[in-house]
């Protein structure tokens, strides 16, 4: 697997070669493994190199103290940065050349640290990237009301949730649906992770002033059907995907809140008037992502109902005095006891009584009593149907979800 890049410092010395093996071999191991980031922290008396596998951050390796430097100059080349530069972070790329003759994008960071420059190489694969939406997680009722809302010809749909949920996954699995000749499709992100054909990609770039409100606007002037937005940053970014929404486009995108009906409270308070947010917003979906049980080594165990009744799960979905359910074990195939990572959602739809509630400047507690009552299910919730599924474990569930949630 060559990586494409420098191989020479700044002083035109060959690189050390035992460092650049030792890359070479830690990222071609977090792809095996399909980690998602990898770390290189020094501190005082150690050095340490993790990756992020389903979410959690294991040690691989435990390199001399004497290697940091060496490692971080040997990232910093490959990524076309700054080696001289050690005060201040940095951002760079990489491109990681497999085997079977695609490429895989590396997004690079160094951070300046008490004891060395810690380095976050993000790995961007694109082949390994779900973009079926039947298979992220969705229950069938909340899968159906996502498609009625993105089969709309116009309107504003909302993916909500922390870093590392999942949601640019979800939203690129609903433009590779709607990805077809008769539509012209436009996105701006912060950066590109997934790379589409047939799909109109730009990136945020701050030095030349590229913004998201920059790109909207240029995107408006270029007869756009569908229109997909990073992230939500700021007003004048919600307030032009609200115009567009308003004037015949689809518009996706996503917003850091903790579930569904805090989204609208959230573009309120960021100055949004209530009339734009009844007027463009059609459905808002928010996420988490869980692990998943392994098939191989699960145990089946019994919980008893009045837990699973504590936890949140409705009476109607409980009626049995004890529920089977699984608990990890852990075997050669998994770590832990779990295999890879599956979405819980909470999908709510703008119905109108949504909509005057958010005329009204309703709070939270009334929004969230109304989703309710049309069949919005919490992100607690949709976790416990998991839980019953068999797909994954009560207390992934209760470590990812708040029980108010």
């Amino acid at each position: 697997m060559p990586i494409t890049g420098q191989t020479r410092t700044q002083s035109g010395s060959v690189d050390d070669a035992p460092v650049v093996t030792m890359v070479q071999q830690l990222l071609e191991q977090a792809v095996a493994l399909k980690a998602s980031d990898l770390h290189f922290e020094p501190y005082e008396h150690f050095y340490r190199v993790r990756m992020r596998i389903d979410g959690e951050l294991r040690e691989v390796v435990s390199p001399h103290m004497a290697l940091k430097d060496r490692l971080a100059s040997r990232i910093k080349v490959m990524s076309r940065l700054d080696i001289a530069e050690k005060r201040l972070p940095q951002d760079g790329r990489m491109k990681l050349q497999l085997n079977e003759g695609r490429d895989l994008d590396l997004r690079v960071s160094t951070l300046p640290t008490l004891f060395g420059e810690k380095l976050v190489i993000r790995v961007l694969d694109s082949a390994q990237a779900q973009l079926d939406l039947s298979r992220l997680g969705y229950e069938p009722e909340d899968l159906q009301r996502l498609l009625v809302a993105i089969r709309a010809p116009h309107g504003l749909v909302l993916v909500t949730g922390p870093t590392g949920s999942g949601k640019t996954q979800s939203l690129y699995a609903c433009l590779n649906l709607l990805n077809t000749s008769e539509v012209n499709i436009a996105t701006v992100e912060d950066p590109c992770e997934i790379q589409l054909a047939g799909i109109n990609q730009v990136n945020v770039q701050d030095k030349p002033g590229l913004s998201f409100a920059v790109a909207l606007r240029a995107f408006l002037r270029q007869d756009p059907d569908i229109l997909m937005v990073g992230e939500v940053r700021d007003l004048e970014t919600a307030n032009i995907a609200i115009q567009a929404a308003q004037t015949g486009h689809l518009v996706l995108s996503t917003l850091h809140t903790n579930d569904a009906p805090a989204t609208l409270v959230r573009l309120r308070n960021m100055g949004t008037a209530p009339y734009n947010i009844a007027a463009s917003v059609s459905l808002i979906t928010a996420q988490r992502l869980v692990r998943c049980l392994c098939p191989h080594c699960k145990r089946s165990i019994t919980i008893p109902a009045a837990t699973l009744l504590k936890a949140g799960l409705p009476e109607s979905l409980c009626a049995a005095e004890r529920v089977t359910a699984f608990e990890p074990v852990g075997c050669t195939l998994c770590h832990k006891g779990f295999s890879g990572r599956t979405g819980i959602f909470q999908v709510m739809p703008m119905s109108a009584e949504m909509q005057a509630l958010v005329l009204q400047e309703a709070g939270i507690q009334k929004i969230e009593r109304q989703a309710r009552r049309e069949g919005v299910s919490s992100l607690r919730i949709a976790g416990l149907r998991k839980v019953l599924q068999g797909i994954t474990s009560l207390d992934e569930v209760l470590v990812a979800t708040r029980e108010d949630t």
